[in-house]
């Protein structure tokens, strides 16, 4: 027994000295925040003309492909959301949604050059969405880490319709983003066992 909380320590140490790691080349300009246990949330106040901003491709898109758009990012937020509370049924509705959103999704609304970029990134996208809606939550973490590869591809070519933050996780898979309404870290991946990892690396319109 005494060896395995040993061991456990050690591993807990190796997660927090790794996140703290990470984050002394960037602590001045993207506003990381690191923690190994639970805390009260401290609210991020770096100014948002600190943060780089990515532009959209495409300045102009159809009323109809932005409101879809913004569905998904909802429902993206959703599950991010529910992820940083362990929440796996309130994750796997919101992906289920997103699904179901993109399965009605009538690409006749897009231009040629929008249609390429986004058959790019929609069946990758759209399996990862089932996936979530139907997994249990280490799973849904998962498939969260690089569905949200596949959000930022798709924010960064049709807007998102409200600020976003580009947010990194140097622990997770090696190193995995996410999409957040807040400056404030709160991370999915590890839930309130590290809830503070992260850093603000871009914003997104």
């Amino acid at each position: 027994m005494k060896k395995t909380i040993l061991i456990i320590s050690a591993i807990t140490a190796i997660a927090v000295i790794s996140c703290n790691s990470n984050s002394s080349d960037k602590e001045s300009n993207t506003g990381m925040n690191h923690d190994s246990m639970p805390m009260p949330m401290q609210q991020n106040t770096q100014p948002d003309k600190d943060i780089k901003m990515v532009a959209t491709t495409f300045t102009s898109v159809e009323p109809a492909v932005a409101s879809y758009i913004k569905t998904l990012v909802t429902e993206y937020l959703s599950v991010k959301n529910a992820l940083i509370n362990s929440n796996e049924a309130e994750a796997a509705t919101a992906s289920g949604k997103m699904y179901e959103a993109m399965k009605g999704f009538d690409k006749s609304l897009l231009s040629a050059d929008q249609k390429k970029i986004y058959d790019d990134i929609e069946s990758d996208l759209k399996e990862h969405a089932e996936h979530i809606s139907k997994s249990k939550i280490d799973h849904q973490r998962e498939h969260f880490a690089t569905m949200s590869k596949d959000m930022y591809d798709l924010v960064k070519a049709f807007g998102a319709g409200m600020t976003l933050y580009h947010d990194h996780c140097p622990m997770y898979n090696d190193g995995s983003m996410w999409l957040s309404e807040t400056k404030d870290i709160k991370n999915p991946f590890y839930g309130d066992k590290m809830m503070t990892c992260g850093s603000v690396e871009e914003m997104m319109k």
